[in-house]
């Protein structure tokens, strides 16, 4: 008996391995998924300082400092300077204090002639420019004019840049 269920299921093993598989049908179906994003406006400013060095009263100073910026690509972008720190500073005449409280008067202008001055009135006397999503370098030309009679000190001021975008 044992023998016959031995080859009887080596026969039907044999009978299983032998027998050609149906072939399988093969099916697709289609569907889809969305895919997307938002991508934001960003910038971040940051200026350098202007060292003007020393100054006497029988000339001017000129010195140039940057004011660096970097934008999403595409994004439009004004840059202003404020008045600064300097008690009755405007964008036209500014003032940097002395530690004994004097001041002595500045300009910050947006070229290098000196002649169109910086300030923070968009469409006025801002600067307007168009990201190209790397840093772009802004160069601001100061000028502390000649014939002032400031009283011998270290003079400073703080002038707050703002990016509008």
């Amino acid at each position: 008996m044992l023998k016959k269920k031995i080859r009887t299921f080596s026969f039907a093993l044999a009978a299983a391995i032998a027998t050609p598989c149906a072939p399988s049908l093969a099916a697709t179906g289609l569907g889809s998924i969305s895919v997307g994003t938002n991508v934001l406006s960003l910038c971040l400013v940051s200026g350098s300082t202007i060292a003007f060095g020393t100054y006497n009263t029988a000339s001017q100073v000129d010195q140039a400092g940057a004011i660096t910026v970097i934008c999403t690509f595409g994004t439009s972008y004004n840059v202003g300077l404020d008045a600064g720190s300097g008690a009755g500073a405007t964008t036209a005449v500014r003032k940097m204090t002395g530690l004994n409280g004097d001041t002595l008067n500045y300009a910050l202008y947006r070229n290098s002639a000196r002649s169109t001055l910086w300030g923070s009135s968009i469409g006025t006397d801002t600067l307007a420019s168009t990201a190209t999503g790397l840093i772009q370098t802004h160069t601001v030309y100061g000028r502390i004019p000649a014939g002032q009679a400031p009283r011998a000190d270290l003079y400073s001021d703080t002038v707050t840049i703002t990016l509008t975008y």
